[in-house]
């Protein structure tokens, strides 16, 4: 079929590849555990030539997805309610096992209800929708996500300088003059930032929010599952009763599928009448449920947090040892390289040493600050924790990568909200 109308997709993806930024799927097989895998050797995709190689790329931070625990809760769930919901929750497709989760996640957060959404995608989506403010406060490098939500409020979006707690509160003592005085005001920020393993301050920006009678909320994404009773920040902060929206997914340390939001019980009534990612969607499928209850149970239990903190602290000590530079101060370890194509590179030398750590390019991080993000597993091995360090000393000698160490990270096109 030939492109027609001007959309010349062929260019478009030429120019893509030229600029080291095209991307393909690349199917793996599970080998052992997830910490683990072989390319698949089907159709066109190369192959690892059965070798097994080490992720050092995935959100399965306490490794539970290969669990056997929760493998077995997402069987049991197939099995005694089935492997999908079969409808929206508002019609048929709710269930007991969803309400039980439901108040897991809530004891947890400390909040009165949290609703399940068939992804975090779309309870940030719906959730800033269906709030329906007059303002929003957003981090410039929020996700993507949090973004798409912005633009289908149809509110006015002010962007901050990332985590500066000052520059939001000058932002909304700008916005003070001239407001009408039923406005509503929402702050959004996530808080790790998934590519820059950073943390918002949570505190200060409560506080700034509290100035102006706006309400915050809060991605937790990639901090669920790793804190206190397995929450996140807000939880290790002490904030629960200062932040009105907590959000999380299923599908990173909790080791399943789906999002949900926690919040007062006229949150949730509020966003299962209006929020439409949930209104219109098949209720999330129960070995989902299963095996997201399960993960929680462990997670809250385990002493795998104190195993990957330790593993965080010997890589970033041995990668920063090397020369690199290491972002962020918490399990997502971003090295920073710059060039796009200096980033594949280091990320396709990475992988012939049996590392999988994948460059991360525009437009995901802004132009210039291309890098590898690193993030480690606590079931990893210290063996293996040694293999991926020597993978990335081999390289800097090898590749002879001079990181810049005076390149600063923001304003991503796709991650961060354009003003």
């Amino acid at each position: 079929m030939v492109d027609s109308h001007g959309f010349d997709l062929a260019t478009r993806l030429a120019d893509r590849k030229r600029r080291g930024l095209r991307r393909d799927l690349q199917p793996i097989e599970r080998v052992a555990a997830r910490t683990k895998v072989a390319r698949d050797p089907g159709g066109d995709i190369p192959t690892f030539d059965g070798q097994e190689h080490l992720v050092f790329a995935a959100n399965d931070y306490l490794g539970l997805a290969s669990d056997d625990r929760v493998q077995r809760a997402a069987a049991r769930a197939a099995n005694e309610v089935g492997t999908g919901a079969g409808a929206s929750r508002l019609i048929t497709g709710d269930t007991g096992l969803h309400h039980r989760l439901e108040r897991n996640i809530a004891e947890g957060k400390g909040t009165e209800r949290a609703l399940v959404f068939s992804s975090g995608y779309a309870a940030n989506v719906g959730t800033v929708a269906a709030l329906a403010p007059d303002v929003i406060f957003s981090d410039e490098l929020n996700h993507a996500s949090i973004v798409d939500g912005c633009r289908l409020a149809d509110a006015e979006t002010v962007v901050y300088d990332h985590c500066d707690a000052d520059a939001l509160g000058a932002a909304m003592d700008r916005r003070t003059r001239g407001a009408a005085p039923d406005e509503r005001w929402l702050v959004v920020t996530d808080s790790v930032f998934s590519m820059d393993g950073d943390i918002a301050p949570l505190q200060r920006i409560c506080d700034a929010a509290e100035r102006h009678g706006a309400w915050v909320m809060v991605d937790e994404a990639h901090a669920t599952g790793l804190y206190e009773r397995a929450g996140g920040i807000v939880q290790r902060e002490g904030l629960a009763d200062r932040v009105h929206v907590q959000l999380g997914t299923l599908s990173k340390t909790l080791a399943a599928q789906g999002g949900f939001i926690a919040g007062s019980e006229r949150l949730v009534e509020h966003l299962l009448n209006t929020a439409r990612s949930f209104v219109f969607s098949t209720g999330l499928a129960p070995p989902a449920v299963g095996a997201a209850r399960e993960a929680l149970s462990l997670a809250r239990a385990s002493d795998r947090r104190e195993q990957l903190w330790s593993h965080v602290g010997r890589l970033r000590d041995g990668l920063e040892t090397q020369g690199y530079r290491v972002l962020g101060e918490t399990q997502i370890l971003p090295v920073l390289v710059g060039d796009s194509t200096d980033a594949l590179a280091l990320g396709d030398y990475l992988e012939g040493r049996g590392v999988i750590a994948p460059a991360i390019r525009p437009p995901t991080v802004p132009e210039g600050t291309s890098r590898v993000r690193v993030a480690p597993q606590a079931t990893h091995t210290d063996e293996e924790i040694d293999r991926c360090l020597a993978a990335f000393e081999a390289a800097q000698a090898d590749l002879n990568l001079e990181p810049d160490s005076q390149r600063t990270a923001t304003g991503s096109s796709e991650q961060g909200v354009r003003s």
